[in-house]
């Protein structure tokens, strides 16, 4: 058991459910994952995060969802943990030419528009360009297709920040 794993099973279970949301933005899959603790090992926490997720609703996907920024754009909600991570997953985008960003601004919209929720892509260690030609392959899925797809691309967003904060990663959670 990692020391931040050790110290996040003996916070009470309101802090604890703090310290998660940073992972992924459902107040009900946080609690959730809360109060199954303790975790002995990263992997099962990883294990446990996913069956919760996937029995989730919708509208606690939407949730999540809207806790992260359009793709190109500083994240303006979320905990301090949340936003700076945001920022970090989407630091290869910021090389993009000025063409790519107004595409890719276009294209949010039309996604947006289109399914009423923010384009989610696993953007670690993606361009701009690779972002946008999956956020236009995308726009052909129907609504419930992409809403799964979505989903599995926030899990995946999920798993690197459960890594993040329990692994040693990044130093923990903040602190408040």
């Amino acid at each position: 058991m990692t020391p931040s794993l050790e110290r996040w099973n003996a916070l009470p279970r309101a802090e604890a459910e703090r310290e998660v949301i940073a992972c992924c933005g459902s107040l009900r899959w946080a609690a959730e994952i809360s109060a199954r603790r303790p975790f002995t090992h990263l992997a099962w926490l990883s294990e446990t995060a996913d069956d919760i997720w996937w029995t989730l609703e919708p509208a606690d996907w939407l949730e999540a969802f809207a806790a992260h920024p359009k793709i190109g754009e500083p994240a303006a909600t979320g905990s301090e943990t949340s936003q700076r991570w945001s920022a970090q997953e989407q630091t290869a985008t910021d090389a993009a030419n000025e063409e790519i960003a107004a595409r890719l601004a276009e294209a949010n919209r039309a996604y947006l528009a289109k399914f009423g929720f923010i384009f989610i892509v696993d953007a670690s260690g993606k361009s701009r360009a690779e972002i946008l030609a999956l956020l236009e392959r995308r726009l052909q899925n129907e609504s419930q297709q992409e809403l799964r797809e979505a989903a599995e691309q926030q899990r995946r967003i999920m798993h690197r920040r459960l890594e993040k904060l329990f692994a040693g990663d990044d130093g923990g959670a903040e602190t408040k």
